[in-house]
């Protein structure tokens, strides 16, 4: 079996052509990062702003517990079958509106939840100390409230991104694009060492994402920039400081 699929993702004919890997993985890709896009733009600004006002909380809640009891496939079934249909869409492939609608609404708690969470988390003493200061709400916003929350915000986008990339697979079933026609190819032609090739590239890639989401998580941390700042500086300073001389 596991020579089977080596066989199958060393081919390079599999991934040529208009159903070949490749196509199947630039779609999936494009659906995912056009997605995420998509439910940063429409959901980071309301739940930053709903967490810096400390209000509308229960919509933040109830739209985690709404994502989390939904299942998308009949989110994209409707949507397929509904008004939206499944024809074909741009570079996104048939049914890609509906796919990308469906990923959206996927995407849109844990990035509302984890932003909320982490602006209004943060210490209200410090926030009305920067008011004090005579900081307006703006400054203390992206001066305050937006560094000390960007660490729990950026873990929601991780996890929205993983999450967005493995369930695009699903798209597949209404004939959409991505790397789960692979899958459903397999399964329809009985060849079990296609499935599984299909099933590897989703976690490879899965596993990819998350490595690179770790890392711009770090870079785009201010607090930790400022704490690797900080160590270089207590580096060169102490290699600049004289050492002292020997008593005799």
């Amino acid at each position: 079996m596991l020579a089977d699929v080596w066989g199958y993702l060393t081919d390079g004919s599999h991934w040529s052509g208009s159903t070949g890997i490749a196509a199947f993985l630039v779609q999936q890709l494009l659906l995912t990062v056009t997605a995420m896009v998509i439910a940063m733009v429409v959901g980071l600004p309301l739940a930053m702003y709903a967490g810096h006002r400390h209000r509308f909380g229960f919509l933040a809640v109830n739209v985690s517990n709404v994502g989390r009891a939904v299942p998308v496939f009949a989110v994209l079934l409707v949507l397929s079958l509904g008004p939206v249909g499944s024809e074909e869409f741009g570079p996104y492939g048939r049914a890609g509106l509906a796919t990308l609608i469906s990923l959206v609404l996927f995407a849109l708690p844990p990035l509302i939840t984890n932003t909320y969470v982490g602006i209004t988390e943060v210490d209200n003493d410090i926030v009305e100390a920067s008011r004090g200061m005579g900081m307006g709400e703006r400054k203390v916003f992206t001066s305050v409230e937006l560094p000390l929350a960007m660490s729990v915000i950026m873990t929601g986008v991780r996890l929205a991104l993983v999450q967005v990339w493995a369930t695009a697979t699903i798209a597949a079933l209404v004939a959409g694009p991505g790397l789960g026609r692979i899958i459903t190819r397999g399964f329809a032609n009985h060849r079990t060492y296609e499935v599984v090739a299909g099933a590897v590239l989703v976690a490879v890639v899965a596993l990819l994402l998350e490595g690179l989401a770790v890392l711009a998580e770090r870079y785009a941390d201010p607090m930790r920039r400022a704490q690797r700042s900080d160590r270089r500086g207590r580096r060169t300073t102490l290699r600049e400081e004289p050492l002292p001389e020997a008593v005799v």
